[in-house]
């Protein structure tokens, strides 16, 4: 049976479910705090967002996603998979982007996917399916069940916050990866997207700075070794 996230009351509920499961989290969640729900739109345009915000920093990508939704209202699949690319290339979108977005349009109007039916299904063949889908990676497809549809046993093993936070809670030699943290994972079912939740307060509380979910992608990999390449150079400067 599907258990779902809709609610203040649910998360709560599954986190209280998961520490029963798991006493090794009790620590991890009184240091975390109190925290919210994240939940988001869920269908065609709720997909759409996160691949407008694949591989690009928060205001990039509500700029974006913005400009899109305001094109089209109301933000239908026939209008977006039938529109030109030079119109959606106006609006900011990439062309892998863009291929994505009509791809997924594609498959909604044949009935090939039904977007808010998937979080009837288990956790691994909803992900399965939306993986299947043209340029919906592991993150993407984990992102949607856990945030648009409130799946309660939806898990981004490959969100960099929750590796680097799951490194910190159980004092692991270094982050570890997605197939690893997968694996891991496996003690929290099907209470997973608590454990999600869990771990990004948990990274809030310990590293003191707010969380957006992103793939730990090459792009993100990027971003990070710029970073402390900036802040090296400083510390030369000040030194």
């Amino acid at each position: 049976m599907t258990n779902f996230l809709h609610t203040q009351a649910d998360l709560e509920a599954g986190l209280a479910l998961l520490i029963a499961a798991d006493s090794r989290l009790k620590p991890v969640a009184e240091k975390a705090g109190a925290f919210n729900l994240r939940r988001r739109e869920a269908g065609f345009a709720g997909l759409c967002a996160i691949v407008c915000g694949q591989q690009l920093s928060t205001a990039s990508a509500a700029a974006i996603r913005d400009r899109l939704f305001k094109a089209f209202d109301p933000f239908h699949h026939d209008a977006v998979r039938k529109a030109r690319v030079d119109k959606l290339k106006r609006l900011g979108l990439s062309a892998p982007k863009i291929k994505s977005i009509r791809e997924i349009g594609k498959a909604v109007a044949r009935g090939d996917i039904d977007l808010n039916a998937l979080g009837n299904m288990d956790a691994d063949e909803a992900h399965a399916a939306l993986t299947a889908l043209h340029g919906i990676g592991p993150w993407s497809a984990d992102i949607y069940l856990l945030f648009c549809l409130g799946h309660s046993d939806a898990f981004p093993a490959g969100d960099l916050a929750v590796q680097e936070s799951a490194r910190i809670a159980f004092n692991l030699r270094k982050r570890p990866d997605a197939k690893r943290l997968t694996k891991m994972a496996e003690a929290w079912r099907p209470w997973r997207g608590v454990a999600a939740h869990l771990l990004w307060a948990y990274y809030h509380a310990v590293k003191k700075r707010d969380v957006v979910p992103v793939a730990n992608g090459p792009a993100k990999k990027a971003a990070i070794k710029k970073r402390s390449k900036k802040k090296s150079a400083k510390r030369k400067l000040n030194g």
